[in-house]
């Protein structure tokens, strides 16, 4: 999960054609076209939550609040998102596995910033970063549990350390260096992992070893 910035992006005009009592999602139809692009150009090809490939996990619009839940924001764009197509994880998993759950003790990445609350590792897994208050934990846990972003075995920690093994060697061969002294060394690596999957446990591994 990386931090995502909405104001760079124009609010999909086909929403304003649409309100709650009177429209459900399924009348938006071919105008998903226009939120899809819209949501491209704020996270690439990338899923909002598991940053994994689009192209190869399939993808769908996401309610970030469950439509069922806050009819009133179906149609706001500030509570769509993109994500992957996976059941076991991300928006899929929110909403058909993960349980009963407070939607204020989770992440929303355009509102607050995954990398005060976690700490991508070599071996694909997720840690909750030391020094939070308690409100937090629970914030980064839940986001954790209820997106399934971290199992101790899986798809996804496979796919993360798959992502990153050429990166844990660039790292290896570099120790020594200081955190400051391995961005500089890495700047190439970290511009052009910057629109890769799992882009964020990449700049992680080249950054805080």
């Amino acid at each position: 999960m990386r931090k995502l910035n909405r104001g760079d992006v124009d609010v999909p005009e086909c929403l304003t054609n649409f309100r709650p009592g009177e429209h459900t999602w399924d009348d938006v139809g071919a105008s998903k076209r226009e939120i899809h692009l819209c949501l491209e150009q704020m996270q690439g090809r990338r899923c909002a939550y598991c940053e994994g490939s689009l192209d190869s996990l399939g993808h769908h619009i996401e309610h970030f609040r469950r439509k069922h839940h806050f009819p009133l924001l179906t149609f706001v764009w500030t509570n769509l998102y993109w994500s992957c197509d996976q059941v076991d994880s991300c928006g899929h998993f929110k909403d058909h596995g993960a349980g009963a759950y407070d939607v204020e003790d989770l992440i929303d990445p355009c509102c607050d910033d995954p990398d005060n609350f976690f700490r991508f590792r070599s071996d694909g897994t997720i840690s909750v970063r030391r020094g939070l208050s308690a409100s937090d934990i629970r914030k980064a846990e839940e986001t954790l549990r209820v997106f399934n972003l971290n199992p101790d075995w899986g798809r996804l920690r496979n796919m993360r350390k798959a992502a990153l093994s050429n990166y844990v060697y660039l790292v290896e061969e570099a120790s020594g260096f200081a955190p400051a002294e391995l961005h500089e060394l890495f700047q190439d690596e970290l511009d052009a992992a910057r629109q890769l999957p799992f882009s964020t446990a990449i700049r992680h591994i080249l950054t805080e070893p």
